[in-house]
């Protein structure tokens, strides 16, 4: 196949002891003129081979259809106020309702926000919304394009409204952050925010975010006014993020190095004094980030934590701010609950208990406790996915959401006196759009990784069935994210047209708590490689596919993991598609957020990271004259999280060494970034493309599951 001309510099650079070639290395400017070139004619041919796919006008019509279903998210009350996200199915970005009871809001309420207003071509989302304390103000987080980057928007809810959102905008100058929603102080008129120094990171993809500093807002005063709270000048990787406790009598702040998953935490109380917040000087609860500990709520003098300390899959703990630490400097814990064989997931304080999210071998189990840990309800609820948890101290309402493969968030009221559930379908607008509903089966299997390490992994399979047939193979592991069997648009095109998919639990996860995430990041990164192989390996073994019937997917840094099997193990796919993925693990520090995520990829600065880097690097193992599976490369032209210099360099390299017959392609979006806030209508069309390929290249023929074509 003829690809577009990638040029070859001639750079190569000696890093620590290694002469190490870059010669696309020009590709890491996205708005240099031979760059922005290079991208529309790879989009000119990836196009043109797409639109000649049998497979794609079914899975155009199909993702379409998908991406039109009504839906609603999780209701939350703040302020007085219940707010939620609904989209009817025919608008790109969800539409956000408020309301005065949750009665009101389920006849309707009143719009909040409407990003689809905010823009012409839909690319505003909406990456935050939080409401004052006594329910006035709404302060939106509006992103453009799907960048990071949000800027604040305020609503006066006690304004009489008019124009696309409800009640009276608020002038305010401009707040510009990143990673951080408005939190809300007491005095209903300021909030703290995480503020960021613009001269690095300026959306481009082409500088380092550095300097964030914790700060105070006054609606209506000047930015250059805001009051600074906390900074760390000696380490431009610090994040801190803030929460109000305590019915508004502490502002607890969680104090991370990048991506790392221990923490310090810090207490500082809150009083108001003529008509403003003031903060005391902070209780340093933790000032050594030894483990997790995070923040539930604080009733009476107890101060409630999840962490890890001592328990690798979390436990409840609570300690007394205002009591002395221990010998070892640390607080005097006393433990409430301890999940047993399971791993905590989430824990809200509401009803004068607490609110407990656990995953029982990757499958949520909701259940309401006593504060002293005792069993007050455990939930009959089922899903895949726990997708929201949300509730107050001083209230009995708790909102619990889940998701399945096929069916995205359906959200429940729970009296947490009682132990009800009841449904809130009513949430969710009505719709006569005809969406595809196959009846699926969920089996858990599991695989033996290199290092005999056991590995689960969830098979799912249309009605009809019968094996070996085209298989999809989804996997992530790393940053202690878990993955579940949980839904997302494509999963039910696929399995509509009668593929099998596979969700593995590799390490690096946070499925199995901190152990497991431990086993698979830094010099044991290739465990998380092993044992997705290991899971390919299996499949295949037991009959559910074959090498021409398996595809791989993955997003972000399960685009890495793909990049990863498919230049270990080429000869174990016929199709793969990475996207949005860290390729380049030499210089993924130099760019944007880049550098957070030496907890999971080392610092290449290091020579023993930089080592373990370089071992399984995707751009550096591309071997010339190999034969590797069909690949497409998704990425965003303005990506600011994985900037697309990593699918730019991976996609040239890997045209040029290609020598089978599988085609080596890249769809780059225009005006998009990472994928959040991505307009539905790109959503859809997205996955129609990622799934006509893997389905040509799988030898699926959309609605015959039990004869697939060869591949």
């Amino acid at each position: 196949m003829d690809y577009p001309l990638s040029r070859r510099a001639d750079v190569v650079e000696t890093l620590h002891g290694r002469e190490i070639a870059d010669p696309y290395r020009w590709l890491e400017d996205p708005d240099d003129p031979e760059t922005v070139d290079w991208v529309e004619r790879q989009n000119a041919v990836s196009e043109a081979y797409l639109a000649s796919l049998p497979e794609r006008p079914w899975f155009a019509r199909t993702m379409t259809a998908v991406l039109h279903r009504a839906r609603a998210g999780v209701p939350f009350r703040r302020g007085g106020r219940y707010v939620v996200a609904r989209n009817s199915g025919h608008t790109d970005q969800d539409i956000w309702y408020v309301a005065d009871s949750l009665a009101e809001l389920r006849a309707g309420g009143r719009v909040l926000a409407d990003p689809n207003r905010l823009s012409a071509d839909g690319r505003a989302s909406l990456q935050s919304l939080t409401i004052s304390a006594d329910g006035r103000y709404a302060a939106l987080g509006v992103s453009e394009s799907g960048s990071d980057w949000q800027t604040f928007r305020l609503r006066d809810l006690a304004g009489p409204g008019g124009g696309p959102l409800a009640g009276e905008e608020v002038a305010d100058p401009p707040i510009t952050t990143k990673f951080c929603a408005a939190e809300w102080l007491p005095d209903g008129q300021s909030f703290v925010y995480l503020d960021f120094d613009h001269t690095g990171d300026d959306g481009t993809g082409t500088g380092v975010l550095t300097g964030g500093r914790l700060k105070v807002h006054r609606v209506g005063g000047p930015v250059d006014h805001d009051q600074q709270i906390l900074a760390f000048p000696e380490n431009d990787q610090i994040f801190c993020y803030p929460r109000v406790i305590g019915d508004g009598r502490y502002i607890a702040v969680t104090i991370t190095e990048g991506t790392e998953s221990a923490n310090r935490l810090w207490l500082y109380p809150l009083s108001v004094a003529g008509g403003r917040s003031v903060l005391g000087e902070p209780i340093k609860i933790i000032d050594e980030a030894v483990a997790e500990m995070l923040p539930i709520e604080v009733v009476g003098e107890r101060l409630y934590l999840e962490t890890d300390l001592d328990a690798p899959r979390g436990r409840i703990v609570w300690t007394a701010p205002a009591a002395p630490a221990g010998a070892d400097g640390r607080p005097v814990l006393t433990e409430v609950y301890r999940p047993g064989e399971d791993t905590l997931l989430a824990v809200e304080a509401v009803g004068g208990g607490l609110a407990v999210a656990t995953s029982a071998d990757v499958r949520p189990v909701v259940q309401v406790l006593e504060l002293d840990g005792t069993v007050r309800h455990r939930l009959e609820l089922a899903g895949g996915s726990l997708v929201g948890l949300d509730g107050r101290a001083d209230d009995h309402d708790l909102f619990v959401g889940l998701s399945s493969v096929t069916a995205p968030t359906t959200a429940y009221r729970v009296d947490t006196r009682t132990g009800e559930v009841e449904p809130l379908a009513d949430l969710v607008p009505t719709s006569s759009a005809e969406v595809p509903d196959p009846v699926i089966m969920v089996e858990r299997r599991r695989a033996t990784s290199a290092d005999g390490t056991s590995v689960p992994y969830f098979v799912i399979t249309p009605e009809g069935w019968q094996g070996p047939g085209p298989t999809l193979l989804w996997g992530y592991g790393g940053f202690k994210i878990p993955i579940f069997a949980d839904y997302r648009p494509g999963w039910t095109g696929w399995l509509a047209a009668g593929g099998t998919l596979v969700i593995a639990n590799l390490r690096g996860g946070g499925e199995f708590g901190t152990d497991w995430y431990h086993d698979g990041r830094l010099d044991r990164k290739q465990n998380v490689f092993d044992d997705a192989i290991a899971v390919a390996e299996d499949l295949i073994a037991t009959g559910v596919t074959t090498r021409d019937h398996l595809a791989a997917h993955g997003r972000s840094n399960g685009g890495l993991l793909v990049g990863a099997l498919i230049t270990q193990r080429p000869d174990l796919f016929a199709a793969a598609v990475p996207g949005v993925g860290v390729m380049d693990l030499l210089r993924f520090h130099l760019f944007t957020v880049g550098a957070a995520w030496k907890s999971d990829y080392g610092d290449p600065d290091d020579p023993e990271d930089f080592a373990s880097a370089l071992a399984y690097s995707p751009v550096h193992k591309i071997s010339e004259g190999s034969s590797y599976p069909a690949t497409l490369v998704l990425t965003g032209d303005h990506d600011d999280r994985v900037v697309p210099l990593h699918s730019h360099k991976f996609i040239a390299a890997l045209q040029r060494a290609q020598s089978g017959d599988g085609p080596v392609l890249t769809r780059i979006e225009t005006a998009t970034g990472h994928g959040a806030g991505k307009p539905a209508t790109l959503v859809a069309a997205e996955w129609a493309d990622l799934l006509a390929f893997c389905a040509h290249h799988t030898g699926l023929v959309p609605g015959t599951p039990v004869s697939p074509r060869d591949a």
